[in-house]
């Protein structure tokens, strides 16, 4: 399935040509879950599916969420930055975020300061 996004979703991206990083956030908990990046078909494919579509750098391609894993991210909503140069997608997170098996990937403390 190919998708593109609107010209006024376009208009809204800084560059829409790069890959957008997209961080994922549990819709409930609000505990963000991971990283990943998004070029305009993912975005795209996003929207008009429901399921979190990103694009893998190192296999240089599309991939949702889950389709080999099980482990889905079915979305609640997609927000841009100020900048237009980043999103915040928030999530209903089925199984672990990270594909180490935990539940987020940043689950690696470098300290706390308060």
């Amino acid at each position: 399935m190919r998708a593109e996004l609107s010209p006024e979703i376009l208009a809204l991206l800084k560059d829409p040509t790069t890959l957008i990083p997209a961080i994922a956030q549990d819709v409930n908990t609000r505990e963000v879950l991971m990283l990943a990046y998004m070029n305009t078909e993912a975005l795209a494919l996003t929207l008009a599916t429901g399921k979190a579509t990103y694009f893998s750098r190192s296999r240089n391609e599309i991939w949702v969420k889950g389709e080999t894993s099980g482990h889905s991210q079915m979305v609640h909503s997609v927000a841009l930055d100020c900048d237009g140069d980043a999103l915040l997608i928030t999530v209903d997170q089925v199984g672990a975020a990270c594909h180490t098996g935990d539940q987020t990937c940043f689950h690696q403390s470098l300290g706390n300061f308060s």
